[in-house]
């Protein structure tokens, strides 16, 4: 009644995508690495953006090759954490995290919240959002632009 209805579209590699209906967001489930995530995309009242889409299509066959550059980037953001905990400046982890001497040992203390593509400025870019063991107050989201890596972002909050 009155259009309080969301839409759908049904995407075929994505699956069923719903209208947020408060804002002009799309949501759904994305498979990466064989596991399903929570997927954000742009777009408006009626379609996800057709760059969205697109976007959302290419990061499934490029999560493989992204995954290098989110260790190292979860692993660097790790190490002043590891170091405060065993100074004591930091309540140890509920879980306990051993020393970690390479960035693909991160995997198994991260876990994937959700992936978005969004737009960041002008451009539309992909957050991938993930817990930490090592601090579990926050998610951190490896930000792509175009399939490069353009940072690590913390305090990720999602939309």
């Amino acid at each position: 009644m009155f259009g309080l209805t969301p839409a759908t579209l049904e995407d075929p590699a994505l699956g069923l995508l719903k209208r947020d209906r408060w804002r002009s967001l799309w949501r759904g489930t994305v498979t990466l690495d064989g596991q399903q995530v929570p997927l954000i995309l742009a777009g408006n009242r009626r379609a996800p953006s057709p760059a969205a889409l697109r976007t959302a299509h290419t990061m499934q066959s490029q999560y493989t090759s992204w995954q290098p550059y989110i260790a190292q980037a979860l692993y660097t953001h790790c190490a002043p954490y590891v170091e405060a905990i065993a100074a004591g400046e930091l309540p140890a982890p509920a879980s306990t995290l051993p020393p970690l001497t390479q960035p693909d040992q991160v995997w198994p203390h991260v876990s994937l919240v959700f992936a978005s593509v969004l737009p960041l400025g002008v451009a539309l870019t992909v957050e991938l959002a993930y817990a930490t063991a090592w601090d579990e107050e926050h998610l951190v989201a490896a930000r792509f632009l175009e399939g490069r890596f353009l940072e690590l972002c913390g305090s990720v909050i999602a939309p």
